[in-house]
């Protein structure tokens, strides 16, 4: 299952670039991913041979007509769930955020909703805006700073006959923590709450399955999965039925129109699709799938083979950042728990603030994110909300090269050079 690095690489052509001479070295894969070429084919295909609305009886109208239904099944293959249960959107914060009203359009005082502490904040502001509008209380679930895993025995202190929903993150932003979603899904399904898991973190990492999460509503960003800035969210029949639409009066009372109002970015869909069909492109590359497998089991296969190629990043990495000196890491560190993370890394040098190190990354032209990303909750529980820490993020186009040249960077920086 090994990964053919350099075709995989040649698949990206920011990849090839370099600046004075110097190669990039794109190392923030979490706040955004680099885009496959086959994205940027299918999207200029589309602004060039089909551009028209969708609907009518003419040739580019009938083909964007194609594109949709075409991009609607990748999503719904992405997600494993059925086409008539996937939107599209501008990102997953916008789609929240149209969401989060029409979840809330019943609550009422006395009743409470869960977040966690862990979350991006894409995945807790729409809900604590929703709750303030309609009176209801707000609960956290808290996670433990040793572990770095939420406290998941505390959910039945947390979760009542109350609870209208309960929102959870899959992968961290922050800490690189993969959650157990589904036990959180459960526990909300027992009292008849909504669940809500953002996706964002752990699609361009591993297969997303909606069916064994057991959740009704999942959001992802196609921009965090080699895609261009769109988002794509399930939205379980359950959660259908009790919940208004958001449409204009002419269109079908049907998905997608009944809860995405307005002319979608049809090259945006057709770029998402694309972007599905590269992860699905890598179980063909690794040699473990044909292409003419069903694209489902294509995308298994080749986020399985991006998993074991990050894993093994991650180990390279984790063995050399201990030799650097003075480095704090926020998150799980132990190999043997590396199954339980994602390829971001958070961290922090002593006596280095996380903006100079971003800078003297920068000026080796290794692309680092500095800050707190959104996190606010994490970084909040952390103490670094003012002070920030370096974030690094690895994804299957990333090379063991391109970590031992971070690592020595980093081990420079740490010791004044």
């Amino acid at each position: 299952m090994q990964l053919p690095i350099d075709q995989v690489r040649a698949a990206f052509p920011a990849l090839a670039l370099a600046d004075d001479g110097e190669p990039r070295g794109y190392f923030d894969a979490p706040a955004g991913t680099q885009v496959a070429r086959r994205v940027i084919d299918a999207m200029g295909h589309v602004m060039v041979q089909a551009c028209a609305n969708d609907g009518g009886l003419f040739r580019t109208s009938v083909t964007t007509g194609v594109i949709v239904e075409s991009a609607i099944a990748s999503a719904a293959a992405f997600f494993n769930c059925g086409d008539d249960e996937v939107i599209f959107g501008l990102n997953t914060t916008s789609l929240f955020f149209q969401m989060a009203p029409l979840i809330a359009h019943d609550w009422r005082a006395g009743d409470n909703i869960l977040l966690t502490r862990m979350d991006h904040d894409a995945n807790v502001s729409p809900w604590l805006q929703a709750a303030a509008a309609r009176g209801v209380e707000v609960r956290f679930l808290e996670w433990d700073r040793e572990s770095f895993a939420l406290k998941l025995e505390t959910l039945p202190d947390l979760i009542d006959a109350r609870t209208r929903a309960v929102a959870v993150g899959h992968a961290s932003n922050f800490l690189g923590t993969i959650n157990d979603v589904a036990a959180v899904c459960a526990a909300a399904r027992a009292v008849g709450a909504v669940s809500i898991v953002d996706a964002v973190q752990s699609a361009p990492h591993m297969a997303l399955d909606v069916a064994a999460i057991g959740c009704d509503l999942m959001a992802a960003s196609a921009y965090k999965f080699f895609g261009p800035h769109a988002a794509i969210l399930f939205v379980s029949r359950r959660l259908q039925a009790i919940i208004p639409p958001l449409k204009v009066r002419p269109s079908a009372d049907v998905m997608p129109t009944r809860l995405a109002p307005g002319t979608p970015a049809f090259e945006a869909m057709a770029g998402t699709a694309a972007a599905i069909d590269h992860l699905a492109w890598l179980g063909e590359a690794a040699g473990t799938m044909s292409a003419a497998q069903p694209l489902r089991q294509r995308l298994v296969a080749g986020l399985a083979a991006a998993q074991a190629h990050e894993t093994d990043l991650m180990r390279q990495f984790l063995a050399g950042l201990s030799d650097v000196p003075g480095v704090a890491l926020h998150g799980i560190a132990n190999p043997n728990r590396l199954h339980e993370r994602v390829a971001t890394f958070t961290f922090e040098l002593a006596g280095k603030s996380s903006a100079d190190v971003a800078a003297a990354l920068a000026a080796r032209n290794m692309f680092v994110w500095h800050g707190y990303y959104y996190a606010w909750e994490p970084a909040g529980v952390l103490g670094v909300k003012e002070r920030g820490a370096v974030r690094v993020g690895f994804t299957h186009y990333n090379s063991a090269a391109e970590v031992d040249a971070l690592l020595g960077a980093l081990a420079g920086i740490a010791r004044g050079g």
